[in-house]
């Protein structure tokens, strides 16, 4: 219990998510098969909600905040209970290590839901998550210092990509390796994501009236260099491969559609979703992956795979048919009265909120997040991304 009073100090989290045809179970098989894959012995996650396996009560916990994530229906589609996924069953990450052939990634922090104990330790020798639900890529005084969001609150709180990076760096690299060479060997052998982050920050951007412009000119920007910076310090420590998400399609989140509709209907685009948030998304990934070049080209021996994590999204929510899912894919298939089946003060895992039948049918689970159906598709996509070691 040694690590809890450092960890409260800095670390606090806001919440603000179907039958495969059988190309994209194919597509599955072979990037999971023994001859595709390289070989690692763990993973570690850097990240917020889409990669987090159970860290979000935790930090809730030592602040005395209730999580709906540790609720029924979560987890039920997969786990049969809540496992503090923001997920109806497994993540991306979590296809991904079978796909690997490695165990599910533990999350740093529980459960049980607190700070790890003197001997946990040795489960993370296959790796750990450190991801957040609500992490955003800069700390958390960037926004306060603009006062975003306004009014009387302590969002965001920080379990920022630096404080993950701290918990990584200064309480687990300890226990795992005593020297420069054990700790490079270690984390040579393993596969480290770093992200997805950029979606909290937008929607705190968003939520706080930032202009489009002052979020291109001031966000945008600072997001970029807190992710390169990240990724220099892991390749110090040995790291040989990254996997570093781009942001999802933002305009067409649900939670974002119904908390902040567009007047104007011409600003929405054929499926439904507003189009200058997904710019604003697309202009995040073209700098990132401009980023990404420019590390990979310093570090020739190091293998940085960026995983498209907007386009993957985008065709199911423009072809649902095609992948078994819903045609009203934009509805949420958990949550409360209102548009979309999302409702803030009804969020899902409340007595009032309601679920759908077939969670496989839909692609949003509970107005952000995605079902266990949707992160099937995006593993399998970044599967191969990581089997060829593509950008």
């Amino acid at each position: 219990m040694q690590i809890m009073r450092p960890l409260c100090a800095t670390a606090v989290v806001f919440v603000l998510l179907s039958p495969w045809n059988k190309p994209v179970q194919l597509a599955y098989a072979a990037a999971s098969s023994p001859d595709a894959q390289p070989h690692y012995d763990s993973i570690f996650c850097l990240g917020d909600s889409f990669i987090d396996t159970g860290n979000n009560p935790a930090v809730f916990g030592w602040y005395k905040i209730t999580d709906p994530v540790t609720r029924l229906p979560y987890g039920s589609t997969f786990f049969n209970r809540p496992t503090g996924r923001n997920c109806d069953g497994r993540l991306i990450v979590d296809f991904i290590a079978e796909g690997l052939k490695l165990p599910f990634v533990p999350p740093y922090l529980g459960p049980p839901f607190g700070s790890p104990s003197q001997t946990s330790n040795g489960t993370f020798r296959h790796g750990a998550s450190f991801a957040v639900g609500g992490a955003t890529a800069l700390d958390a005084e960037f926004y306060h210092s603009r006062g975003i969001p306004p009014g009387p609150t302590k969002f965001p709180l920080n379990t920022s990509l630096s404080v993950q990076l701290e918990w990584l760096e200064s309480h687990l690299k300890p226990s795992l390796c005593n020297t420069t060479k054990e700790c490079e060997e270690l984390f040579g052998r393993s596969l480290f994501f770093v992200g997805e982050f950029g979606v909290n920050d937008y929607q705190f951007a968003i939520g706080g009236k930032m202009k489009d412009a002052d979020i291109r000119s001031d966000v945008v920007a600072p997001i970029q260099e807190a992710i390169r910076q990240a990724i220099e310090r892991l390749i110090k420590l040995g790291v040989k491969t990254l996997v570093v998400p781009g942001v999802i399609p933002l305009g067409c989140s649900p939670m974002i559609l119904s908390i902040f509709p567009e007047p104007d209907p011409t600003r929405y685009d054929s499926a439904g979703c507003i189009e200058r948030h997904n710019e604003l998304a697309r202009q995040h990934n073209t700098v990132l992956q401009k980023s990404l070049d420019e590390i990979r080209a310093k570090n020739p021996g190091v293998k940085i795979i960026y995983a498209d994590f907007f386009s993957t999204i985008l065709e199911m929510i423009e072809s649902p048919p095609k992948f078994g899912f819903r045609k009203d894919i934009l509805q949420v298939c958990c949550g409360g009265p209102g548009k979309h089946n999302y409702n803030m003060t009804v969020p899902c895992g409340d007595k009032k909120a309601t679920t759908c039948s077939h969670p496989s049918a839909s692609v949003y689970w509970d107005g952000i997040h995605f079902t266990e159906a949707a992160n099937r598709h995006v593993a399998s996509n970044w599967l191969s991304s990581i089997s060829s070691g593509g950008k």
